[in-house]
């Protein structure tokens, strides 16, 4: 991915569940900023017939792969979580296509004359050595892994335990806020809150 000095890049990062995807609505909506959203890119690598499926499947095998022709994520979930090297592995898969995919967007949201856009980019802090000179600079979500819990069981029916290891093998909270620029603490407040707290952020600065 290649910067351009015409566009100012600014990193958007939280852990699950911590309201990061309310964020860059609001940013989009009320700043006007362009928005690409890694995650997005992601998951429809790995939708049926996505781009890195084929790769998938000659790695780790036809079994992690359902008849839709799409990942099997509950089957990698439990792989990655207990093999480092499979979670290695897939990211060696994934992140270079991540990577072409934000590039793309970004070369339209450039052609389509915006000046400042926001990459949502959930796991920036496990990544940051990869991002620091392609970002001017980032705003962290934070909240406590009890709110995360409980958001992510109450909008996916995952179990608590299942949250709770993935939370686990994010960064961790000191980490992620040590990297940011800005930190929004969304934990306890109303979404006019957190509207007003958006608003306070000088991005300019």
């Amino acid at each position: 991915m290649k910067t351009s000095p015409s566009v100012r890049t600014i990193g958007l990062t939280g852990g699950i569940g911590s309201g990061k995807s309310t964020v860059s609505s609001i940013l989009r909506l009320s700043k006007g900023f362009g928005l690409i959203d890694a995650d997005s890119i992601s998951r429809s690598l790995t939708a049926p017939n996505g781009l890195a499926i084929p790769l998938i499947k000659e790695t780790f095998g036809a079994s992690f792969i359902l008849p839709d022709q799409s990942l099997d994520r509950t089957k990698m979930r439990e792989l990655v979580f207990s093999n480092p090297q499979a979670k290695r592995t897939l990211e060696s898969i994934i992140h270079p296509k991540v990577l072409q995919g934000i590039e793309l967007e970004l070369q339209n949201l450039l052609k389509s004359g915006f000046s400042t856009v926001i990459l949502d980019i959930p796991l920036l802090a496990e990544s940051h050595a990869r991002w620091q000179d392609k970002l001017n600079a980032i705003l962290v979500v934070d909240c406590s892994n009890e709110t995360q819990i409980q958001r992510v069981v109450q909008r996916s029916g995952l179990k608590p335990e299942i949250v709770l290891k993935i939370i686990e093998s994010q960064a961790s909270r000191e980490l992620r806020n040590s990297i940011g620029n800005w930190v929004i603490l969304n934990d306890g407040i109303t979404l006019e809150e957190l509207h007003q707290r958006v608003a306070t952020i000088d991005f300019d600065n």
